[in-house]
């Protein structure tokens, strides 16, 4: 059964922060291993990131271990228990802030205050294009 996977990333010693962010983002561009749901990259050390995957298939879910441009990286992946696709992913998120932090993403929105740093106000709701600048 499809299901979202967390993937977790550690590049090794002495590799850029520039050189990490590239690495995973060339791994999750690969449609071999799914569809890439959400990723971010860490700041400070180590340097590496995260995604979220949606292998659909069994092709897709084996690619996970197929490091490619992660080779010789520390990389974690587990299976999600709710974010079982993509919308459930989503709807996990809403459940989150409701339940547990007493918010919805909405009021968080209304309440941000306008930060340069803040790339998805400068391009509204959406998310950044691929090959742009901001």
């Amino acid at each position: 059964m499809s299901r979202c996977h967390l993937v977790y990333a550690i590049a090794p010693d002495g590799m850029s922060a520039s050189e990490a962010n590239d690495a995973l983002n060339t791994y999750i561009a690969d449609p071999s291993r799914g569809i890439p749901v959400v990723h971010d990259h860490f700041t400070g050390k180590p340097h590496g990131g995260f995604a979220v995957l949606f292998p659909r298939d069994e092709n897709e879910l084996a690619r996970l271990n197929d490091h490619g441009p992660l080779e010789g990286w520390e990389i974690h992946h587990h299976p999600l228990v709710f974010a079982i696709t993509p919308v459930g992913l989503d709807a996990q998120v809403g459940f989150t802030l409701q339940e547990y932090g007493q918010t919805t993403l909405d009021a968080l929105r209304a309440d941000e205050p306008e930060d340069p740093r803040y790339w998805w106000q400068r391009r509204g709701r959406g998310s950044p294009k691929r090959g742009t600048q901001n």
